[in-house]
């Protein structure tokens, strides 16, 4: 079994990127004179133009061609690209070769806005479990078009969002006005399965495994935070019920860990080598020596397991940040269930 020892920090969740549209947001309120249409909807004209110019950034998101996809953006967004080229190139080596389709298409027409705002578009049926609701904050008005896109066929399938904005001038002209890209599988699952083993664990009262089950199947099954559905909604509310009280939030989780306690940050799932850790942010003592900072990140991993020892089934291992100071230092380690207790205990850090 593999073994990790890292002096970095390892960033998760670091492909999805968020790029304002074009305007500050203004005072939130209502949104009128906004509709949308899903493809069903659409004339036969309007959704090959819209697949068309989303299987055509898509491809050039596939290459890894950032200055193609740069040509097919908007001037606003274009002018402060970086943050869509280092997306590209970060998901660019799993989507490499794969298959890609265009999953859906909603046209959004925020025509009759007088002003950017947050607007909110409403989907499909009203009442049915097909409704989406898509909520962007300071949207100038103008045409858009949500894209979604698969790229399968691969080791890490990948699904890929983008937001399109029409050139007023020519209808057939779509270009590029946000860029979003997140895996569809962890661990080697998608979020359906976590979804149904989040149930599983929760039945069994197991609310720690079962809440973190259900955060990543709705990270893996919400293509982007601004898309919501009945089944986004019902999948919140199960992860809610099963939110366990002490998670860190405004305040840290206080871990005690023999002697000492320790200041839990943040807790969220991550994947390393395509399997699935709990990994756990905290608030380091600054300046340590590697043995040293060894010693206390292990001393966290068991206090945790020894509070929670349903964890150890449900990942393969913890990975945890110590955060110190202006990161100065950092130090990150990764190690499966199985070495976490048989580890070196430092003096005086054993429960």
């Amino acid at each position: 079994m593999r073994r990790r020892l890292c002096t970095r920090i390892w960033k998760t969740r670091n492909w999805v990127k968020l790029l304002a549209l074009a305007a500050p947001l203004a005072m939130a309120f209502p949104a009128f004179g906004v509709s949308c249409m899903t493809q069903s909807q659409m004339t036969s004209a309007q959704r090959t133009i819209l697949a068309q110019s989303a299987q055509m950034i898509g491809g050039n998101v596939e290459a890894g061609n950032a200055a193609a996809v740069r040509t097919q953006t908007i001037a606003s967004v274009a002018a402060n690209f970086d943050g869509i080229a280092n997306s590209i190139q970060a998901v660019n080596t799993s989507i490499l070769h794969a298959t890609l389709t265009v999953d859906a298409v909603y046209l959004l027409d925020a025509s009759d806005l007088k002003a950017p705002q947050e607007t909110q578009f409403f989907c499909g049926v009203a009442g049915s479990a097909l409704t989406v609701e898509v909520t962007i904050p300071g949207l100038p008005p103008g045409k858009y078009a949500l894209a979604i896109l698969h790229a399968t066929g691969v080791r890490q399938p990948q699904q890929i969002s983008l937001i399109l904005q029409n050139d007023p001038a020519d209808s057939a002209d779509w270009k590029l006005a946000g860029f979003f890209a997140k895996p569809m599988m962890m661990g080697g699952h998608d979020g359906l399965w976590f979804w149904r083993q989040a149930r599983e664990y929760a039945a069994k009262k197991q609310v720690w495994d079962a809440y973190f089950y259900y955060q990543t199947a709705q990270y893996l099954l919400q293509p982007v935070d601004f898309v919501s559905s009945p089944n986004f909604q019902k999948l919140q509310r199960e992860a809610e019920s099963s939110r366990p009280d002490n998670l860190p939030g405004a305040d840290p989780l206080h871990l005690r860990a023999g002697a000492q306690t320790f200041d839990i940050t943040n807790l969220h799932t991550g994947e390393l080598s395509e399997q699935l850790d709990l990994v756990i942010t905290y608030n380091a003592t600054p300046n340590q020596d590697l043995v040293a900072a060894r010693a206390q990140v292990t001393a966290v991993m068991r206090a945790l397991l020894q509070q929670h020892p349903e964890l150890q089934s449900a990942f393969h291992g913890l990975w945890v940040y110590a955060a110190t100071p202006g990161n100065q230092n950092p130090f990150a380690l990764e190690l499966p269930m199985e070495q976490i207790q048989t580890s070196a205990s430092p003096s005086g850090q054993r429960s």
